[in-house]
């Protein structure tokens, strides 16, 4: 079959591997989509020690069953994305329904070969039908959805206000930014503003979202005018601004991971009483609901994803690396799907 390989940083390449082989308490899929995530990026760049090269990367995806372990439970035929992080299901986290936090995890992409190929295999605890109503295009935007999903849920019982009533300023218009910000409005969230330095994505924003947006390299944003910060980068800088823009008794939300750590002013935090949260990923039950809301276009028409051929993997990276690409998400669309 045919993969999508990382080789060294900033190359990946088209190459063949072997299928891989039903084993017990898993199903192979046919992929017929699959998107790259800013975490395949940051590995792609190198920045990821727990991704090698040699690695298959990719763990946002749709496809369907070719051979099941277990076919009453997933019977071949059946179209499904699936959770990318593998769980225990015994562990403390995952009995109280935190599997995202899972003690002994590993993930799809990272552990185990990924999605940027023509087949996988993955556990069928994983597996979540679809609805014959949900493209596989749409499908395969689950997992980012679901990280948006998990990360406005979270803001909301933080907040004291309720969402029609909030201000809200999301930093980076990439996929989890735009999905966000997206959600926020199908919740009622009347103003949104973005912030994001490409102009081909501010401009896509506007176009499909219809929020504001502003370029923070010549438009700092207001100091102490928002209610709702999510920082969807997770750079020095953001974190900063984040700080600098959250009103007293606001949230700040914090997704992005491109800088490990940093120092953030302590003294804002304290005295305005910001309620600062991290997030990391979703749960199953996230994963579930999500896929029922692309089904009913909470995340609107999403017309700004763009589609290519797996085969084309390698420069979609290079584009999406040189800020060339104007929609935030790009989905791949193996060969062996459209045959």
């Amino acid at each position: 079959m045919k993969a999508l390989v990382y080789t060294e940083p900033n190359r990946v390449e088209l190459q063949e591997r072997e299928m891989p082989t039903l084993v017990a308490g898993e199903a192979v899929l046919r992929i017929d989509a699959t998107g790259i995530c800013g975490s395949d990026m940051h590995a792609y760049h190198g920045h990821d020690p727990r991704r090698q090269p040699g690695l298959v990367l990719g763990h946002e995806f749709a496809g369907t069953v070719v051979s099941s372990a277990d076919e009453r439970a997933l019977p071949i035929g059946t179209r499904v994305t699936a959770n990318p992080l593998i769980t225990c299901g015994h562990c403390d986290y995952c009995l109280q329904g935190r599997d995202n936090l899972c003690s002994n995890r590993t993930m799809v992409g990272m552990t185990r070969p990924g999605s940027f190929s023509e087949f996988l295999s993955i556990p069928l605890a994983c597996a979540i039908p679809l609805p014959g109503s949900l493209s596989s295009i749409h499908a395969a935007l689950t997992e980012p959805a679901a990280t948006a999903l998990h990360a406005v849920n979270l803001s909301m019982r933080a907040m004291v206000r309720p969402v029609p009533e909030v201000r809200t300023l999301i930093l980076g218009g990439g996929a989890i930014g735009m999905l966000a910000a997206a959600l926020l409005r199908s919740y009622g969230c009347r103003e949104v503003t973005v912030a994001e330095t490409n102009p081909l994505r501010r401009a896509s924003i506007a176009d499909n979202l219809g929020c504001a947006t502003l370029d923070p390299r010549t438009q700092a944003p207001a100091e102490a005018a928002w209610d709702l910060v999510i920082d969807a980068v997770g750079a020095k800088a953001t974190r900063n601004t984040a700080l600098a823009a959250a009103r007293p008794g606001g949230v700040i939300m914090h997704i992005g991971l491109q800088d490990w750590a940093s120092e953030i002013d302590m003294r804002k935090l304290t005295l305005a009483e910001l309620t600062l949260l991290g997030t990391y990923t979703y749960t199953m039950a996230d994963l579930r609901a999500t896929v029922a809301a692309l089904d009913g276009g909470a995340f609107g028409d999403l017309g700004w994803v763009e589609t290519r051929a797996l085969e084309d993997g390698a420069q979609a990276f290079r584009d999406l690396d040189g800020g060339k690409v104007a929609g935030a998400k790009v989905v791949l669309l193996p060969e062996a799907a459209m045959v």
